[in-house]
């Protein structure tokens, strides 16, 4: 029996905590980072977080995606960045890349578990399109992320090109043996990919093709809080 797939923003609750333990065992399965060192590393932004994943009809997680929101403690991409391997000065190089950490939002992880199968690529496409969704309903101008060299050339083929923090250079970070911290601008962006991948366009920016996966209606990708008052919201999840 074919089984429907959903896609969902989670803010707190079961689920929440569900696709954290994902993501926790992904990393120490890719990257060798246990549980407890990834605790530490996503603290500070916990209560800025929040998380895209797509789960079946038993809530099993099949691929999340979190996003730092601003919040107190900045966005991770660019606190990070001001530590090995680059050690520029994260505040300094958006302001030269014309990026407003106040209307930007953070990319910090991504994974699809083992067991996907033929299905990895349409869910990962599915959480692409909930990041597009949420962006433009939460007026959110820029992205960042800190991204692995291997990963970011499969975004180029995909017509989502991101730029290189002025001064920052592919280094050793978190596993990853070239990782770079990087940015757009959302509208630039996907106009590229509309003139160059349409059919990506297609799939990602506006959702067509993403065959056998539900998306809400795109009210249910507005954020009723900001940054550390979030975890006090509730989204349908």
């Amino acid at each position: 029996m074919h089984q429907q797939l959903r896609l969902v923003l989670s803010l707190s609750g079961p689920i929440r905590d569900a696709i954290f333990e994902e993501e926790a065992a992904i990393f120490a399965r890719t990257y060798g980072v246990d549980r407890a060192d990834h605790i530490a590393e996503f603290a500070p932004f916990e209560s800025a977080s929040v998380f895209l994943a797509v789960l079946n009809g038993r809530d099993d997680v099949l691929g999340f995606m979190r996003i730092v929101t601003p919040g107190p403690t900045g966005l991770k991409t660019l606190v990070e960045a001001g530590g090995p391997p680059w050690w520029i000065d994260g505040g300094r190089a958006a302001r030269a890349a014309g990026i407003d950490p106040e209307d930007t939002w953070d990319v910090a992880t991504l994974g699809v578990p083992r067991g996907a199968g033929s299905k990895r690529m349409m869910i990962t496409a599915a959480l692409y399109h909930g990041l597009v969704i949420a962006a433009r309903e939460n007026h959110v101008r820029s992205l960042l992320m800190t991204v692995d060299e291997r990963v970011r050339a499969i975004l180029s083929v995909m017509g989502l090109t991101t730029f290189a923090l002025p001064g920052a250079k592919p280094g050793p970070f978190c596993g990853s043996p070239a990782s770079t911290p990087v940015w757009a601008h959302c509208a630039q962006m996907l106009d590229g990919q509309r003139r160059n991948n349409p059919e990506a366009y297609r799939l990602i920016a506006q959702g067509i093709g993403l065959d056998g996966i539900s998306v809400p209606t795109a009210d249910q990708f507005a954020l009723p809080y900001a940054g550390v008052a979030m975890m006090s919201g509730a989204v349908p999840a």
